[in-house]
């Protein structure tokens, strides 16, 4: 096993061992020092505790961006601290632009406690591909993987075809018969893109689970299942205001 490996898998074991800790303290901190809602929770954790009992293929969250804090959103919306607690390897592993958490120690702690696997938005190809081998390498063992397929926050508030990265597609050709939780998220007062949703917003949430599939092969088959991913995320978002209206 590479060493790379065995570091993630010793981080793996000090999140779980301080789970206990750190999974209740940022649940309330969402839910009552925020004051943030999710509508219809418990019918998202439904399907989410659902798609991880029914099926032991690899399973990839692939969600929208619009702020620095959607994973943690996401995260508390499919499953509360008890649910975590009895199946720690649910809680998707999240991967956050170093850039925004590496500027202090206590940045680095946390992205290290709480399941991260940093990326470097701009780096070169090798660097890309050690991040997309991880998350492989943790799906394969039943992790989950949260990946944003447009590689970073959407600068029009909305989500754009052409924005769709290779890296997704790259993963999930690399796991035979990978499932995809394709999530579409939004706060009530969610103009564009933000750093932070606002205190006490409201957020609607949209999931779609898929299988997507391409007869192209190399870079391109790569970039058609990204595509796919991101095209289902553009229907969903339109879905999302038509629902609002």
């Amino acid at each position: 096993m590479a060493d790379d490996h065995r570091a993630l898998l010793r981080q793996l074991a000090v999140s779980r061992v301080l789970s206990p800790i750190w999974v209740p303290i940022f649940t309330a901190l969402m839910r009552w020092g925020l004051r943030w809602h999710v509508e219809e929770m418990a019918a998202h954790r439904a399907m989410y505790a659902r798609l991880r009992t029914e099926s032991n293929a690899p399973l990839l969250i692939c969600a929208n961006h619009l702020t620095m804090y959607d994973s943690f959103v996401i995260g508390w919306a499919l499953g509360g601290p008890g649910f975590y607690l009895r199946n720690f390897s649910a809680m998707p592993w999240n991967t956050p632009e170093r850039a925004n958490f590496s500027s202090t120690w206590w940045k680095r702690v946390l992205t290290y406690v709480l399941k991260c696997v940093p990326v470097e938005r701009g780096s070169d190809r090798k660097a890309v591909a050690q991040v997309l081998d991880r998350i492989r390498f943790l799906a394969e063992r039943g992790e989950v993987g949260m990946i944003f397929p447009e590689g970073g926050r959407s600068r029009t508030g909305r989500v754009e075809i052409e924005s769709a990265a290779y890296g997704v597609g790259r993963l999930i050709s690399a796991l035979p018969g990978c499932r995809v939780l394709c999530i579409y998220l939004r706060g009530e007062h969610q103009e564009s893109w933000s750093e932070s949703p606002i205190n006490g917003e409201r957020f609607r949430m949209k999931l779609e689970c898929v299988e997507p599939k391409t007869d192209a092969r190399g870079l391109r088959g790569s970039l058609d299942l990204s595509r796919q991913i991101v095209t289902r995320l553009v229907d969903m978002e339109k879905a999302w205001f038509d629902d609002r209206k």
